[in-house]
């Protein structure tokens, strides 16, 4: 395997992962605040579909985007409204919400183009397109011949959209936020001991909203970044399990930002594997099922709830409503 075709894998590596990193730090504010989000992978597929749709409609993928998130916070409120306001099971809420917007969002994409659950395909202004960078160059060929560090700077760090660089950048503010704010301190410890917070005179119940509602915006942007940017359109289930893979993520991660960067980084380099079997074989000289490359993410998964879930401490408060002493 050649220098240029590794940075062709870790260019596929940082595009795949950027809508896993994005449910993550999702996933992460709101069970640093003791809630539990199984939902990420529904609030992903509404904010996709309604993306792509608005973006069909309007031109415009930023408006696109806003519709996107719209649709995610209004589902992130049915879910803090649920496991907060009236305490249910934040799981079975999580798992409803995946349900409803697996179903809904086929029944309306039919109702509205009548395409078969599937959003017309957008161009031009309607979707995210790779910005490049000032002395980048553009062309395979190009690239071929240009020297190594020029096609580093053209292959890795240029030509991505600017959701991915928006995501990429939302980790040091989330470790900020998180680790250097009066915010990210009550939020932390919301998730950890919410009596202490609420005999602080804060209100439990506002920083738990708050933490969903932030989840819930960016949910919104890795769903309209999977119809906007990686794709050019909706299709049914388009998320593919990466709300489920983001959860195995954060886990692995142990509710950290950098950690979970490097988590979901890890997820999409095996998703950008998958699609290069050509190279593996090339490299290793094996004969590898393109089957068992797809399931690489699913399988690491699986091991990583298996065997981190004990090892991995959660938030002491997460999952459980808190109720005010009188």
């Amino acid at each position: 395997m050649d220098y240029l075709a590794i940075l062709q894998i870790l260019d596929s590596t940082i595009r795949l992962a950027t809508p896993l990193l994005l449910a993550c730090l999702a996933g992460l504010y709101s069970e640093r605040a003791g809630i539990f989000d199984i939902g990420l992978e529904g609030k992903m597929l509404a904010a996709a579909f309604f993306s792509a749709a608005v973006a069909y409609t309007s031109g415009n993928a930023w408006v696109g985007m806003m519709a996107g998130i719209g649709a995610s916070l209004v589902l992130s409120a049915v879910h803090g409204i649920a496991s907060i306001t009236f305490r249910g099971n934040q799981l079975i809420s999580g798992v409803a919400i995946n349900f409803l917007a697996a179903g809904l969002t086929v029944v309306v994409s039919q109702s509205w183009f009548a395409q078969g659950g599937r959003t017309p395909q957008l161009s031009g202004d309607g979707r995210f397109n790779p910005i490049v960078w000032p002395g980048a160059v553009e062309r395979t060929r190009d690239i071929m011949q240009a020297d190594p560090g020029q096609q580093l700077y053209s292959e890795l760090i240029s030509g991505h959209t600017s959701l991915v660089y928006i995501a990429l950048l939302i980790v040091p503010l989330t470790w900020w936020v998180l680790f250097r704010t009066r915010f990210g301190l009550r939020l932390r410890a919301v998730g950890e001991n919410p009596a202490a917070v609420d005999t602080a005179g804060v209100s439990v119940v506002g920083l738990r909203f708050a933490a969903v509602a932030i989840a819930g915006v960016l949910c919104g942007i890795a769903g309209a970044y999977l119809a906007t940017a990686l794709q050019a359109g909706f299709t049914k289930d388009m998320t593919a399990g990466r709300g489920y893979i983001a959860l195995a993520a954060l886990i692995f991660a142990k509710w950290r930002p950098w950690y979970a960067l490097g988590a979901t980084m890890l997820f999409g380099f095996l998703q950008a594997v998958a699609l290069r079997p050509d190279m593996i074989e090339g490299t290793l000289g094996w004969d590898v099922q393109i089957q068992l490359l797809d399931a690489l993410p699913y399988i690491l998964t699986v091991i990583i709830l298996a065997g981190f879930v004990g090892k991995a401490i959660p938030p002491r408060a997460g999952g459980e409503p808190y109720v005010k002493e009188r």
